[in-house]
């Protein structure tokens, strides 16, 4: 919830949603239904203390960068088409709980919008159908003193956990994650194969009078949203491998001029 100002964007306030439940088609109904009817009553409520009920987005979780989902896409859309500013914003637990802070804001770029309108089928390049856009956290004055008072507590050690040079978890994970990723391009790349062969096959036996000219489906191109969305998170992993190890770099450096002064 926020209010767009001047072509800023400013979250205010947020709400958990309620949690789907597993089942057919008329479970993911009656879930729709009533997340939309607590949405209006929360929103309602908020409007009634006086706090911003303007709902520009939602927020959702990620494992290690994982995002691109034909959801996440789905529900952008819908929101951009009713509210044109929405954003999703994405919080990572994982590297959060690490001493990263990973906070990243996303929405469709125009670009995209614009080819699913007239040409949905179209190529465009993975990297420009999600626009990531820049965050600045602004704490409350309650918040900061809070962390002013806290700051001289003693009993708050350092748990030097940010200074731990051990690099193999994080990058085992990640370049699992990648490998998955990329069988499943893989897999995109057989399937369109495999389209091409069966539309030859066609034309050639309609050419050889086997089949009529009205016999056999028309060849219809494969969609490319599924390995658009595989290419733009296996560069999204290997931009997290490329950061990452360039901190931990740092670290090793900083860990051996610190040997040297020792020695």
């Amino acid at each position: 919830l926020g209010l767009d100002q001047k072509g800023v964007l400013e979250i205010t306030y947020s709400f958990p949603g309620v949690s789907s439940a597993a089942g057919g088609a008329e479970a993911d109904d009656d879930y729709a239904e009533q997340d939309q009817e607590y949405q209006m009553e929360m929103m309602t409520s908020l409007r009634e203390v006086n706090v911003d009920n303007n709902r520009v987005g939602w927020y959702q979780s990620m494992l290690l960068g994982t995002f691109n989902s034909f959801k996440l896409i789905q529900n952008l859309m819908s929101y951009q088409e009713a509210i044109p500013n929405s954003v999703v914003l994405l919080y990572d637990p994982v590297q959060t709980a690490k001493g990263s802070l990973t906070l990243r804001a996303f929405r469709l770029s125009e670009e995209f919008l614009e080819l699913s309108k007239t040409a949905p089928n179209d190529f465009i390049p993975p990297s420009r159908i999600l626009e990531e856009l820049p965050l600045k956290i602004k704490n409350p004055g309650v918040i900061n003193a809070l962390l002013f008072d806290l700051k001289g507590h003693k009993k708050l050690n350092c748990d030097f956990e940010r200074l731990d040079l051990s690099t193999n978890p994080y990058l085992e994970k990640n370049l699992e994650y990648l490998c998955a990723w990329v069988d499943d391009l893989a897999n995109e790349q057989y399937k369109f194969q495999q389209e091409i062969k069966r539309d030859k096959w066609r034309r050639k036996q309609k050419e050889q009078g086997v089949l009529g000219s009205d016999d056999g489906e028309e060849f219809t191109a494969p969609d490319r949203m599924a390995s658009l969305l595989v290419s733009n998170q296996i560069s999204a992993y290997c931009s997290q491998v490329h950061h990452f190890a360039g901190t931990s770099f740092g670290k090793l450096f900083l860990a051996g001029s610190l040997q040297k002064e020792d020695a």
